[in-house]
């Protein structure tokens, strides 16, 4: 037997699985209590461990990559895709019915601004700001409106790094002839924001954001700037990527702890939140 096997033959190694403090993750004091299916969305809302401006780029890096991951997002790609390709040859037969009617114009002019990326990002800008200033005198806490801002920030810079990089590989023209209409970004982004509404909220407490979000879908269809298996894609990527991102919050990690005790050390496998 060798020097070191003799050595590691007097060393107690104990494996356990632990759920202790380190790095454990607390619901944020302003984030809502544990979860139902039809009132408040199946998952509980952890605030993230950092929402300053230096993490944004860690945490979207992060989006990416856990989006494809998540099983949520195949199943709403699935059936917004099986949805679109149903709509798909109604697409003519809509836009022929939908266009040209003045009093539609009038009502869904909004729809263009509301579902802008750049309206999308400054009013979650707006938030985390307002959410700051509510907590500038407790570092201790994030703010709900901060958390919330800070996911739709987040949301939307995957969004539109998503929807370009579909279209240009679709390269669908639009009703008039432009590139690239599918899909919608304007749907995909409002989405995304009701999306991560609805999982603070919950449906019932979200239901404006996700009418709000579905008049904005309409209206690239009266703007005559998409078809409508376009807005329906890009409803289900918005709310994909909503889920996505406020769904990472808290999600248990595993790392290998040493800890020392009498007569050799102790490996404990302990696990950690987002």
């Amino acid at each position: 037997m060798s020097r070191l096997q003799r050595c590691l033959s007097r060393v107690p190694l104990v494996l356990f699985l632990s759920a202790g403090p380190t790095g454990a993750q607390t619901p944020a004091q302003d984030a809502p209590a544990a979860t139902t299916p039809d009132a408040q969305g199946p998952e509980v809302v952890f605030a993230p461990d950092e929402t300053n401006w230096k993490s944004l780029l860690k945490h979207t890096g992060s989006d990416f990559l856990s989006f494809p991951q998540r099983k949520s997002t195949w199943v709403l790609l699935a059936v917004g895709g099986g949805l679109a390709l149903a709509a798909h040859p109604a697409d003519d037969y809509v836009q022929s019915h939908i266009v040209g009617n003045p009093t539609a114009d009038g009502i869904f002019s909004v729809g263009k601004v509301l579902g802008n990326t750049y309206f999308q990002i400054g009013a979650a800008i707006t938030m985390y700001i307002v959410g700051e200033q509510l907590t500038k005198d407790d570092d201790t806490r994030t703010h709900r409106v901060t958390h919330i801002g800070f996911d739709i920030i987040r949301a939307q810079l995957v969004a539109q790094a998503l929807v370009h990089g579909i279209k240009i590989s679709v390269r669908r023209d639009r009703p008039t002839g432009e590139c690239c209409a599918f899909p919608s970004g304007h749907a995909t982004s409002a989405f995304a924001a009701a999306s991560v509404l609805e999982r603070h909220f919950g449906y019932r407490g979200s239901w404006p954001a996700l009418l709000a979000a579905s008049y904005v879908a309409a209206s690239r269809l009266v703007d005559n700037r998409h078809f409508l298996s376009d807005v329906i894609f890009g409803a289900a990527l918005g709310e994909a990527i909503g889920w996505t991102v406020v769904g990472r919050h808290g999600k248990p990690k595993v790392a290998l702890q040493p800890i020392p005790v009498r007569g050799g050390m102790m490996i404990a496998f302990v696990r950690t939140g987002d």
